[in-house]
C-alpha cells in the first residue's frame, strides 16, 4: 500500500484536469486510460477514483472502511461542481456510474452499477431535467434489480422472470417497447420483489446507495468468476480493484440515443475497419450481458452517419494515443457522442499478427516493439481452420462470429454437462440461451461455445475471443431446453446434448456432426515479423 492517507488516494478525472499522480497499477486500467481520453481531447463524463488502496485497506480490515462515507461526500461535491447537478437533490439531481478498475484487463470479471442516486424522491427531479418520463422509470427499475443482483448477490432469474411477465402482459418482445406506464409499473414491483429477495428495503438515500455499490465493487474483486479468471490469465491475486465514480450519461433518452462497443480493427482478422455492436435507446449493460440482440455497424452508419463518422474519428485518435488497437466503449446521449472507457483490444492470435504486423507499416509502432507484444505467441502454429465441406450438405443455423475457426465437439447445455464430456476425453462445444461471463469456466474447457442471444462484443465473447475459442453469438433460428437437454433448429432438426456439432467461425454456420478442416496461414505478415526478427532491426 501507498503510504499517504486513504483519504489522498483518490484522483479526478475529466476535461482540464491535472493527469493523476498514479499510475495504472493504482489508479487501475479503466480509470488510467479514462484520464488518456481526456488528455487526448475526447469527450468523457468528469469522475472521480478511489485507488487500489481501498481495496488494499478494506481487504486487510475485514471489510471495513470508516472513511469511505465522509471521503465520498467530500469528492461527491467536487463531480456536482463539475455536473452542475446535486447528489440526491431534488430539483437537477445527480447520478453516477460506480465501475471497477483492476491494473490489469479483466473483461465482465468484477462490477459495475449505473444509476446510483435515483430513488423514490430524486425521480421528479430527473424527470424535471429531462422531460423524460420511460427514461427516469427506465433506469429505476435497472438500479433496483442491478443493486439486488451485486450488493446483495440476488438471483438474476427471479428479476427476469418479471420482466418476463410483464413483456407478456403488454405483449411486447422486449423492453425497450414498454411505454414509461409499463416501466412505472416494472419499477414498483421490483422494488416488492427486491424487499422479498434481499429481506431488506432498496435503499432511498443515495448516499447509501453510493457506499454499498463501491463496497459491492470492492469485494467483486474475490468473486468466482474474478478469481477463475485470474487463474486461467496468472494474474496475481493481491492486486486488487479500483473504483470510478463517473457523472452519469444516458444512452437509454431515446431515438437519438443509444450505447455501443467498438473495436478500432477487426478483433478475429485484424482488418483495419470499425468493429462495431450498438444498440439504440440502451444502456451499456445491454450490449455486454450477452443477454440482447444487437446491431452492427452498417445498421449505424445508416440510422446515425454523422455520429458512426464521429465513432470511427475516435477509434484513429484512441489507436495514436494508445500505440495498440483499441476496444472502446460509448454512449450517445440524444446526439452527443461520449466515451466511458478504452483498453486493448483482445483479439485472436490471428489477429495479433496482423495488427502488429500493419501497425509497422502504418508508421505506429516500430519493429521491437511488434516483437515484444507478439513474444508470447508461437507464431509457427498460428493459423485459422477451415471446413472441408462435403456435396449436398447444408448448415443447421447460421450465427454472428464473434471469434474466427473451425470447432468440433459434442453439445454441453451446463457446466456440469462440459465438465463431464471433458473428463471423458471428449471435446465440448458449450451452447447456451445467454452466453454470461459466469459460463468462463465452461468456456475455458470448451473447443467452442454457441449462444441464441448477445453480440460480438458481450463480455464472455471478448473473453472466448481471448483464449481462442470459435464463438458464434445471436443464433436466432436456434431454440436450447437445457433443463430437457436438447437443442432445435428453425428447420425442425433436434439435437439432444452429447451429440456433435461443428462451428464455423469464418460462415458463422453450425453444422451436425464433424468435418475434416483445411489450414490457412498468414504468411504475408509472418514473412515480415521472420525479416524482423532475423535483421538487423532486431
Amino acid at each position: 500500500m501507498n503510504d499517504l492517507p486513504l483519504t489522498q488516494q483518490i484522483f479526478h478525472i475529466g476535461a482540464g484536469e491535472a493527469a493523476p499522480a498514479a499510475g495504472a497499477d493504482r489508479l487501475g486500467v479503466k480509470a488510467w486510460n479514462l484520464a488518456g481520453m481526456a488528455a487526448a481531447g475526447l469527450r468523457v463524463p468528469p469522475a472521480f477514483v478511489l485507488t487500489t488502496d481501498w481495496y488494499q485497506a478494506w481487504h486487510q480490515a475485514g471489510g471495513a472502511l470508516p472513511t469511505l462515507g465522509g471521503a465520498l461526500v467530500d469528492h461527491m461535491r467536487w463531480l456536482e461542481q463539475r455536473s452542475g447537478s446535486s447528489f440526491g437533490g431534488l430539483r437537477r439531481p445527480l447520478l453516477v456510474s460506480v465501475r471497477s478498475g483492476a491494473p490489469v484487463s479483466m473483461p465482465g470479471m468484477l462490477e459495475t452499477l449505473l444509476n446510483i442516486g435515483l430513488c423514490d424522491a430524486t425521480t421528479a427531479g430527473v424527470l424535471r431535467t429531462t422531460g423524460n418520463p420511460r427514461l427516469v422509470w427506465d433506469s429505476y427499475r435497472r438500479l433496483v434489480r442491478s443493486y439486488a443482483e451485486v450488493v446483495h448477490a440476488a438471483p438474476a432469474d427471479s428479476f427476469e422472470d418479471l420482466t418476463v411477465q410483464h413483456l407478456a402482459a403488454a405483449g411486447v418482445a422486449t423492453p425497450a417497447e414498454f411505454d414509461f406506464h409499463a416501466l412505472r409499473a416494472l419499477t414498483r414491483e421490483s422494488l416488492e420483489l427486491f424487499r422479498a429477495v434481499t429481506g431488506q428495503e432498496f435503499p432511498q438515500n443515495p448516499q447509501d446507495q453510493l457506499q454499498g455499490a463501491v463496497l459491492a465493487i470492492l469485494g467483486s474483486w474475490d468473486s468466482g468468476k474474478a478469481a477463475t479468471f485470474r487463474r486461467l490469465n496468472d494474474i496475481p491475486e493481491g492486486l486488487g480493484t479500483a473504483v470510478t465514480v463517473q457523472a452519469m450519461v444516458f444512452g437509454n433518452s431515446g431515438g437519438t440515443s443509444g450505447s455501443g462497443v467498438a473495436f478500432s480493427r477487426d478483433p478475429a482478422t485484424g482488418e483495419k475497419r470499425l468493429y462495431v455492436d450498438f444498440q439504440f435507446n440502451s444502456q451499456g449493460e445491454d450490449l455486454v450481458s450477452g443477454r440482447h440482440a444487437l446491431g452492427d455497424l452498417d445498421l449505424f452508419e445508416r440510422c446515425m452517419p454523422t455520429l458512426a463518422a464521429e465513432v470511427q474519428e475516435a477509434a484513429t485518435v484512441l489507436e495514436a494515443a494508445f500505440g495498440d488497437m483499441q476496444e472502446f466503449e460509448f454512449t450517445i446521449e440524444e446526439g452527443v457522442l461520449y466515451l466511458l472507457q478504452t483498453r486493448s483490444g483482445k483479439r485472436t492470435p490471428w489477429a495479433a499478427v496482423v495488427v502488429a504486423v500493419e501497425q509497422v507499416r502504418e508508421g505506429q509502432i516500430d519493429p521491437a516493439r511488434a516483437l515484444e507484444r507478439l513474444a508470447g505467441l508461437d507464431l509457427e502454429a498460428v493459423g485459422r481452420r477451415h471446413l472441408a465441406l462435403r456435396p449436398g450438405d447444408m448448415p443447421l443455423a447460421h450465427a454472428l462470429t464473434a471469434s474466427p475457426g473451425v470447432a468440433s465437439g459434442c453439445i454441453a447445455l451446463s457446466l456440469a454437462a462440459a465438465q463431464a464430456l471433458h473428463q471423458a476425453g471428449r471435446p465440448v462445444i458449450l451452447v447456451r440461451t445467454e452466453m454470461a461471463t459466469q459460463d468462463l469456466a465452461g468456456i475455458a474447457l470448451a473447443n467452442g461455445v454457441l449462444s441464441v442471444r448477445g453480440g460480438r462484443t458481450a463480455h464472455a465473447a471478448v473473453v472466448a475471443r481471448q483464449l481462442d475459442k470459435v464463438c458464434l453469438v445471436g443464433c436466432n433460428s436456434l431454440h436450447v431446453e437445457a433443463k430437457r437437454g436438447y437443442l432445435q433448429f428453425a428447420n425442425g432438426e433436434v439435437l439432444a446434448e452429447g451429440e456433435l456439432i461443428t462451428l464455423d467461425g469464418d460462415s458463422g454456420e453450425v453444422w451436425r456432426g464433424e468435418y475434416e478442416t483445411l489450414i490457412e496461414r498468414p504468411e504475408a505478415w509472418l514473412a515480415d515479423l521472420r525479416r524482423w526478427r532475423d535483421g538487423p532491426s532486431r
